[in-house]
């Protein structure tokens, strides 16, 4: 990738020191999308453990397992909203009477206590009891998706299994149509890419574009309910008040764009690794009670998401010297790459027993988690049940992309 392509540096803030300031693009980075996580690798022995970086109008990386963990608990130093909640209120005001609502993600785009008025709601439909109920539905498409490949001795993990099979097990959860899902992807990776851009009037029209997505589903599921998540959650209160249309929207756009993007990556990283650790693939196939912790050591080993943050105050954090406004990048990948955390982090232990943040720490710990984990062992569990040993395409090398997800483009994969 040419320099060319990287964000446009920023001028270093003056209360920012020299020695903390690493030149990195969590977006285009080279090394990123070369390999992303040999580069996170690579970065604990040449970036400082929290950094400031010029790029994308210039903000902090938490690097290190201790930074990550600390600020990801601490929600009135490091804020999941956007903008203070009383700026929110002030352009809100100003807009006319009838412009349309502006959803907000709820509840992420919220900090306690408002953050856990409307996360409880939710718990329930989320649930590992919940969850569970839909294992065997589960299994069944992964069986479909795999045995269309079977007899082929190769395919392309991402477009043929691994795209589809979270995205319309989410999409049948939530009550949308399977049909659209071309649509819906592709607004997924629009906002996605734009994740870095602070342009408020733009992020606005974006959330409202995924909102009207939904909306004929929205509103026809608080008119004839049915047996999805939508039809649920107007039957949701919030502090003992009825689900409202813009409450709907709020949720819908939360859960739209996280279950449609991330447990695809989780799956290409790990069967990337399965692909290429054949000792580790038979291990699993002989005995397929380890693929439990296969799949929490691989979630540890190619942790993904990187959580922005607001700096709510003025702050001393780990030794460093923060303004109220900055940004702060949670860059879990390199918490659960920490030498200082986890030893020989590189090696995929299946018996390690240190806890991973792949799934975040502190109240905004990802609400899908017990759903992520069933659809990553079945996807294991199948795979290797039904393919012999499979391994990378040598002719195909895999391709990656940087940002808020970290994830697999393209891995293509043959067998016997």
């Amino acid at each position: 990738m040419a320099v060319s392509e990287l964000s446009p540096a920023v001028t270093k803030p003056e209360h920012v020191p020299d020695a903390l300031v690493f030149d990195f693009d969590f977006r285009n980075d080279p090394g990123l999308v070369a390999d992303p996580h040999a580069r996170v690798l690579e970065m604990h022995e040449t970036a400082p453990p929290l950094f400031w970086t010029p790029r994308h109008g210039g903000h902090w990386i938490a690097l290190s397992h201790s930074a990550n963990f600390n600020a990801a608990r601490d929600t009135e130093t490091f804020s999941n909203a956007l903008l203070p909640p009383e700026q929110v209120k002030a352009m809100m005001a100003m807009l006319p009477a009838d412009a349309p609502h502006i959803p907000i993600a709820v509840p992420i785009g919220m900090d306690p206590p408002d953050h856990t008025r409307y996360r409880i709601p939710l718990n329930g439909a989320f649930s590992p009891k919940a969850m569970n109920l839909l294992k065997d539905d589960i299994r069944k498409l992964a069986d479909e998706l795999i045995d269309r490949v079977k007899a082929r001795g190769s395919c392309e993990f991402m477009s043929d299994i691994a795209e589809i099979m979270p995205v319309q097990v989410f999409l049948k959860i939530l009550g949308l149509p399977i049909e659209r899902t071309a649509e819906y992807r592709e607004l997924v990776k629009d906002f996605l890419l734009r994740t870095s851009e602070m342009d408020m009037a733009g992020i606005a029209m974006r959330q409202r574009g995924v909102a009207d997505a939904m909306r004929d589903v929205i509103e026809a599921r608080r008119d004839d309910p049915k047996d999805d998540l939508i039809s649920a959650m107007w039957r949701m209160q919030v502090d003992g008040e009825p689900t409202t249309i813009n409450d709907m929207e709020n949720y819908c756009i939360l859960l739209f764009i996280a279950g449609l993007d991330t447990v695809m990556n989780g799956m290409g990283h790990g069967i990337r690794h399965l692909a290429q650790d054949l000792p580790l693939q038979n291990r699993l196939r002989e005995n397929p009670a380890l693929i439990g912790d296969a799949v929490e050591e691989l979630l540890r080993r190619y942790t993904f998401t990187v959580p922005p943050r607001r700096v709510a105050k003025d702050t001393v954090f780990q030794g460093v010297e923060m303004k109220a406004g900055e940004r702060l990048f949670l860059f879990l990948p390199g918490a659960d790459l920490d030498p200082s955390e986890f030893p020989e982090p590189d090696k995929v232990d299946i018996e390690r027993q240190q806890v991973h943040i792949a799934f975040n720490a502190g109240p905004h710990r990802c609400l899908g988690s017990h759903l992520a984990r069933i659809e990553l062992q079945i996807a294991y569990e199948q795979m290797l049940s039904r393919l012999p040993e499979f391994r990378i395409d040598p002719a195909h090398k895999p391709t990656f992309h940087g940002g808020n997800v970290i994830g697999v483009d393209t891995l293509h994969l043959v067998w016997s």
